[in-house]
């Protein structure tokens, strides 16, 4: 009895044997091997802030006056050399009319004198006048030009002066800011008017004064309007302030917004900016090979017979899918992913093929 149950134990366990072979022979365990890389770390910095125009232009009148008329308002579009406003003119016609008498004035007298410098210099040649008449001629004349030319400058200054009681626009533009109203007393170069220009628009943020934020420049940066219903925009990081405002301890970032060309409707808009920096360099893993060697991080670390062993890391930084390791294991080193939770040191491994 005793030898037919061994006989029957003995064929139920080649059995098994032959029916699952790697009980009987450890062909490694298939799991995830991880080839560990560098990689930069990429800081997502999101901001906010306003758009404003690319190119803004302050404009005031060269003298001072009293406005007698302004035809644009806030929000409106306005033509190069455009009347925008104008001053009381009664001063600058008076003195307009006053130059203008006093260029014919010497235009006269510069004639007299022409005459005269002619016709000594005829008596001279005649052999009936004198040198020293000629000469005094001479001089008269050229007193008479001097004071021509001088009327005649200060008939351009009259002129340009009537010219410059209107504030015409330099350029095609929509209106920001209007300082000024009908009766109002303004000063020389006192802003009156703010205008921008259309050719291009930028979000202005006020960033954090991080020591990686000069790498942000040149780079893209995704933009989304916050009160206005619009698709997602692209910029580029065009300008980092140097200074840091003191009160707020940040600094000045602007982003030129692409193809918003003349889409006024957009400046003042509030906005969110999402760029990228870039760090320093880490190795990268995926999140699936992080273990633990008791109270610190670790990973499975394959060899070259493809055994593992635990090897102690430091994180650095964790992002979506992949954790950044600051020491432990360096570039090259293959480790293991999703599997890992099997393990134990020593453990024979195999690459597990992918799922179709």
């Amino acid at each position: 009895m005793f030898m037919h149950g061994f006989r029957w134990a003995l064929v139920i366990s080649l059995t098994i044997a032959s029916a699952c072979p790697s009980w009987a022979q450890d062909d490694g365990l298939h799991v995830e091997l991880v080839t560990a890389e560098e990689r930069p770390i990429l800081l997502d910095l999101e901001l906010s802030g306003s758009i404003v125009a690319a190119d803004s232009v302050q404009l005031s009148f060269r003298q001072a006056g009293r406005v007698i008329r302004v035809l644009v308002d806030k929000g409106d579009r306005i033509r190069q050399g455009q009347e925008l406003a104008r001053l009381d003119s009664v001063q600058q016609d008076q003195a307009l009319r006053v130059a203008e008498a006093a260029l014919a004035a010497a235009g006269a007298d510069l004639a007299q004198a022409r005459q005269a410098s002619e016709r000594a210099e005829a008596l001279l040649g005649r052999g009936v006048g004198t040198r020293a008449a000629r000469d005094e001629a001479a001089q008269r004349l050229s007193e008479a030009e001097g004071a021509a030319r001088r009327a005649e400058s200060g008939l351009e200054q009259a002129r340009r002066a009537v010219r410059e009681t209107v504030l015409r626009a330099p350029q095609d533009a929509v209106v920001t800011a209007r300082d000024m109203a009908p009766g109002q007393i303004v000063g020389a170069a006192q802003v009156v008017l703010t205008i921008a220009a259309l050719e291009g628009l930028e979000a202005v943020f006020d960033a954090p004064d991080h020591h990686r934020l000069d790498s942000a420049m040149g780079n893209p940066v995704r933009l989304d309007t916050i009160d206005i219903d619009r698709p997602t925009m692209q910029g580029t990081v065009s300008e980092i302030s140097p200074l840091v405002d003191p009160v707020s301890g940040t600094v000045a970032m602007r982003v030129r917004i692409q193809d918003v060309a003349g889409d006024t409707a957009l400046l003042g808009a509030a906005v969110r900016g999402r760029v990228d920096l870039v760090a320093k360099s880490r190795i990268a893993v995926p999140w699936t090979a992080i273990m633990r060697d008791g109270d610190r991080p670790a990973v499975w670390r394959v060899d070259a017979d493809n055994r593992v062993s635990l090897v102690p890391v430091t994180i650095s930084r964790f992002a979506n899918g992949v954790i950044y390791l600051s020491d432990g294991i360096a570039a090259g080193d293959v480790v293991v992913g999703a599997g890992s939770q099997l393990l134990y040191p020593g453990r024979l491994v195999r690459q597990a093929e992918a799922a179709p």
